[in-house]
Formats: structure tokens, sequence, C-alpha cells
């Protein structure tokens, strides 16, 4: 083989290789930009997101609020979930929801859309053509009595924090709870006074 040959050859790989690190690499999706507002949980690069994934942002924000279980509302390309729900929960669900209705089972790429095919939806690869039907998922129901927190009921809460007024902050499921008198990292049994939405308010009783 001359060496002239063999430069073209050589440099024919390299241009394959650096083609196909291209395509792996050029779907990134934008870390969800989350912070907190009073009681309520919001990305602000919403609309950036569902950019990136080439999806309907309704059709996002409906995922996402039946996997974290709360109420929500999309505006000025931002959502705002009430109650204050974990970043690692809202980005799992994102990851869901991208293996799901985005990402090619076939040859691993995003370049997909949703169509519907009489009433089953399928997701269609416009880089090699295959198709696949959504799998059903069941919906993970959170055990009680995170789902039915009641007032007058006490439950024993760890103080994850403390909030603006000085009050301890506990978590149960999607509730957060103010509890008066509490200390950060204190163990306590909590007696639910009033519940609104998924923010709730306690005191500390007696072990």
């Amino acid at each position: 083989m001359s060496d002239l040959d063999y430069r073209k050859l050589l440099k024919k790989v390299q241009d394959n290789t650096s083609t196909k690190k291209s395509a792996e690499d050029r779907f990134k999706l934008p870390e969800a930009e989350i912070f907190y507002e009073g009681n309520t949980t919001v990305i602000r690069n919403f609309d950036r997101i569902s950019d990136a994934v080439n999806r309907d942002s309704d059709h996002i924000l409906k995922f996402l609020l039946g996997g974290v279980g709360t109420a929500g509302e999309l505006g000025s390309g931002r959502v705002v979930f009430q109650g204050k729900i974990p970043a690692r929960n809202i980005q799992d669900k994102l990851k869901e929801y991208i293996d799901t209705y985005v990402m090619c089972s076939e040859c691993g790429r995003p370049d997909t859309h949703l169509v519907k095919h009489g009433r089953t939806l399928l997701v269609r690869c416009d880089a090699c053509g295959a198709f696949r039907s959504i799998k059903s998922r069941k919906r993970k129901v959170v055990k009680k009595p995170s789902e039915t927190l009641k007032e007058g009921t006490v439950y024993d809460l760890t103080i994850k924090d403390i909030g603006r007024k000085g009050d301890g902050v506990a978590y149960l499921g999607k509730y957060i709870i103010y509890v008066s008198g509490a200390v950060k990292g204190s163990l306590v049994k909590v007696k639910i006074e009033k519940i609104s939405g998924t923010v709730a308010f306690g005191s500390i009783v007696a072990a």
C-alpha cells in the first residue's frame, strides 16, 4: 500500500469516526433550572427543554404532573408546581419521559416524532425509520399516609429545614409541613393542624 493510499484510508476512518461521534453527542438535554418561590417549585427553562426534545410543552407537563403527584401550570416559558418538589424527582421524571417518548430504541437517537395508529401511540424514528409503541407504564402509587395527610392526625417527622419565619420544615410525600418550635435535624411527633393544597401546618406533641 502506498503512503498516499494509507493517508486516504486513514482520513476516511477519521471522518467516519468524527461523524458518528458528532451524531451521538449532539443530543444534550438542558439541565432543568429548578428553584423555589415560597411554597412552589419552578422550572425556569422549561421552554428550552421542550424545544430540545421536540415535544409539545403541554404533553411533557402532563407527564411530569402525573409523576410528581401535584398540580402545576405553564406560562412564559416556565412551569410552576404546587409544593416543594425535590429537584432529583423532577430530573428523574424528565429522563423517564425522554426514554419513553423521545429516544429511538433501535438506533438510540432522539430524531423521532409521535404518531397515532388507531388508538396506539407510536414513536417513529426519522433517522433509521424504526417504529415502536409507547409501553404502558404503571403509575407509581405513593403509599399512605403520604397521599392522605389528614388534619388532626399525628405523624413521626424529621425536620429537614428551617423556614423564613423560624418554623421547622418537614416533607411527607408531596406535602411540605411547617412545624412551629421544631429544631432542624430533630425527629418529632407532629399533629397536623391545617392543610392547604400540598402545604400543611402542625405542632409538636408529647411522645
